[in-house]
């Protein structure tokens, strides 16, 4: 098996662990803790990836680029040097921006949230960054060697770690009636399961260095430029999406105040769709991010080899196994979700919520392998744009929709499912304009319409309610499974091409 199928093979079964047991850790601390404590958490997260982010500013991209280039001369003994010159960068962004952090906690939990009560959980969070700034450093370097055990095993560990303890030690600590501080345990769950994952990445890589160490080589420096020159450029994207999110539940919180909800049962409501929700929606998307990992590199050959047939079947392989994988998703989330957010995390309202985000996170599954197409075919700049763009008009719409009265948290929910449209719209329309592609609207179609069929027929052939909820949702797995037959969007050729593009690669 080639490096590349391994290394796939070992990032695909991470990344669905790591989903999977971070589905567990929210159901748990759904279950324990209580939608108020959730709401808390989720609110002040999204800050401790932004200041996160600002503390990173790029660098642990650069180290995984600039490692791998020096590898590939057989410059191995600067590394040592590059990872000193990227912890003396990331030290000098934490003297900066963490001190501002702090300073900037008090009015954004009092003024932007309107929740005094997540203040606690930020400052937990600001303790976190420096673990969590380190770790990226060390997966950089990683990354860089093309080792991906490492990564994917602390981030395991890092996911049991805060589920043992969510599970047996919060409840010891919870106090009644105090949400605020329940939310600053879980936190402090976070940070105590970020450094026994940052004690395995020290240990690991420290464990490397003895291997690689030459005796005769002197501790040199490497110039910082080289790691700004890319830190800074692709830091701007990541910046702009961490910093959405951070805006995402300042105008959730405000523009439901100014509807007349209060600011307790916002921060809860805004628990349940970004904490239950959401991740119930993405937790099959490991499989289309799979799928880019195997497929983009072939769709760069065949671009860079001018091979037109060959770049439209990857294409069209890709996209299709990926609006299948969305219609599944789709047809199970519209017909049970309500009923699988309520079983797994025990949830009392916002369930229903789900039939309105389903039929739209369809198109979810098909952004993420869009994005890296354009990535593949030289349009990465058109494809962060899209993002920009949907990421501003779903803050936007949240705005004006959860500040109407008759709309509040019904508003905010259609704009976000309005945001994961323009961006997948914007994502087509882009590749669309790449003749050679030749991907459009219509390819997904099928797919979609098989997905409102089976929302339609499923009910009235076998009503719901008959069976256990598994055994239900398996029925209407079925019941869209045998529309896609009957439409011809289950092919054997695409399960033969995929097996061939593993051998290839």
């Amino acid at each position: 098996m080639s490096t590349f199928i391994r290394g796939t093979a070992i990032l695909m079964i991470a990344v669905f662990m790591t989903k999977l047991l971070g589905f567990v850790y929210r159901i748990q601390f759904m279950r324990v803790a209580g939608e108020e404590a959730v709401g808390i958490y989720m609110t002040a997260y999204p800050a401790f990836i932004f200041f996160l982010s600002l503390v990173q500013l790029g660098v642990p991209i650069a180290v995984a680029k600039v490692i791998a280039e020096l590898k590939a001369k057989g410059e191995s003994a600067k590394l040592p040097a590059v990872m000193r010159t990227a912890t003396v960068i990331t030290i000098f962004t934490g003297i900066v921006f963490l001190p501002l952090s702090i300073l900037f906690i008090p009015f954004l939990s009092e003024t932007l949230l309107g929740n005094a009560a997540s203040s606690t959980t930020l400052y937990v969070g600001i303790a976190i960054i420096p673990i969590a700034a380190a770790c990226g450093l060390i997966r950089g370097y990683f990354q860089g060697i093309v080792r991906i055990e490492e990564t994917a095993w602390s981030q395991i560990i890092e996911q049991i770690c805060r589920i043992a303890l969510i599970t047996w030690m919060l409840p010891m600590f919870l106090t009644p009636d105090n949400s605020a501080m329940n939310a600053a345990y879980a936190m402090g769950i976070t940070l105590i399961a970020e450094g026994l994952s940052a004690c395995y990445l020290w240990f690991k890589y420290h464990q490397h260095k003895k291997q690689e160490r030459n005796p005769v080589q002197k501790k040199e420096k490497f110039p910082m430029e080289p790691l700004l020159s890319i830190a800074l450029p692709s830091s701007g994207s990541r910046l702009f999406g961490t910093f959405t999110w951070f805006l995402e539940p300042i105008i959730f919180l405000r523009a439901l105040s100014l509807a007349g909800v209060g600011a307790v049962a916002a921060t809860s409501l805004y628990g349940v769709i970004s904490g239950v929700l959401i991740p119930l929606l993405l937790f099959p998307s490991f499989i289309p991010y799979a799928l880019s990992v195997v497929l983009v590199p072939a769709v760069s050959g065949a671009a860079a080899s001018s091979n037109k047939k060959k770049l439209q079947e990857r294409i069209h392989l890709a996209l299709r196994l990926s609006a299948l994988t969305g219609a599944f998703a789709a047809a199970v989330f519209y017909v049970h979700g309500q009923a699988l957010a309520e079983k797994l995390f025990h949830i009392t309202e916002g369930g229903s919520y789900m039939s309105l985000l389903a039929p739209v996170f369809f198109f979810y599954y098909i952004q993420g392998p869009l994005y890296s197409i354009l990535q593949a075919t030289n349009d990465a700049k058109a494809g962060m744009m899209n993002s920009v763009y949907g990421g501003i008009a779903k803050l936007g719409v949240m705005f004006v929709l959860a500040s109407q009265p008759g709309l509040q948290e019904t508003g905010a929910v259609l704009a976000i499912g309005f945001g994961v449209l323009v961006t997948s719209f914007l994502h087509i329309a882009t590749l669309r304009k790449n003749k050679a592609a030749a991907a459009g609207f219509t390819m997904f179609a099928l797919p979609y319409v098989s997905f409102i069929m089976t929302a339609v027929m499923r009910p009235i052939f076998i009503p719901i309610g008959q069976f256990g909820l598994l055994v239900e949702c398996l029925i209407t797995t079925g019941f869209l499974l045998i529309i896609l037959l009957l439409f011809g969007q289950i092919k054997k050729n695409d399960v033969l091409m995929l097996k061939r593009l593993t051998k290839i690669y």
